[in-house]
């Protein structure tokens, strides 16, 4: 039904399909992720009911979604305070900054995506605000090829992937799922997240030398 929702979305902005008819907007609403997500614990409890007893289904929801509360609490406390952090102006902050230290643009590229993730813990924000960010540096330095924009492009992934902590809903979901507690978690989750940025990081900027070279 997401899937739907997206392609539907898609296609009414490639003009394709009209996106003002009735039909559209009735699918498009029914794929909307809360609409989806009920429409889908709904039908998960008729078909799991059966034979059992409403005590039977209380009890069968109960322990279900009892241990996703905390991480749904988790989430939404990180998401606000995300909200806070690009309100306060930190991002335009840090971009000055080290545009300011005259650094490659790729590691500064790096190290904003970096500071974002750490701080405000999403990794989808640090993406998007880095890329806004950059995006005028970018249009204005020439030279750039096409193998230098992806190497960018990987390098603000990557430092969105790193030092994954308590201000991640991805590392509330690791830790709970898995039943680690939160010690566990940053010596496993946020090492091996560290890592796979780090690592990812070092291989775009020799590809950069390379072919700056």
């Amino acid at each position: 039904m997401i899937f739907l929702n997206t392609g539907l979305g898609t296609l009414a902005t490639a003009k394709a399909i009209d996106g003002d008819a009735l039909w559209v907007n009735i699918l498009r609403m029914a794929g909307q992720t809360p609409v989806a997500l009920l429409i889908t614990v709904l039908v998960g409890m008729w078909t799991l009911g059966g034979q059992r007893t409403l005590k039977d289904m209380e009890k069968l929801m109960d322990g279900a979604l009892g241990p996703v509360c905390g991480i749904i609490l988790v989430t939404g406390a990180g998401g606000m305070f995300g909200g806070v952090l690009r309100a306060s102006g930190i991002g335009q902050a840090l971009a000055g900054s080290l545009e300011a230290a005259c650094m490659p643009l790729i590691v500064a590229a790096f190290l904003i995506s970096t500071a974002l993730r750490v701080a405000q813990g999403s990794a989808t924000v640090a993406l998007t605000t880095t890329a806004g960010l950059l995006a005028r540096i970018v249009t204005a330095t020439t030279g750039l090829s096409s193998f230098d924009l992806c190497f960018l492009i990987i390098a603000i992934a990557c430092g969105a992937t790193v030092l994954s902590h308590l201000n991640d809903s991805g590392f509330w979901l690791v830790g709970r799922f898995l039943q680690m507690d939160e010690r566990t978690t940053l010596q496993t989750w946020t090492v091996m997240e560290t890592l796979l940025g780090v690592i990812g990081f070092a291989f775009a900027l020799v590809g950069c030398c390379i072919i700056s070279w």
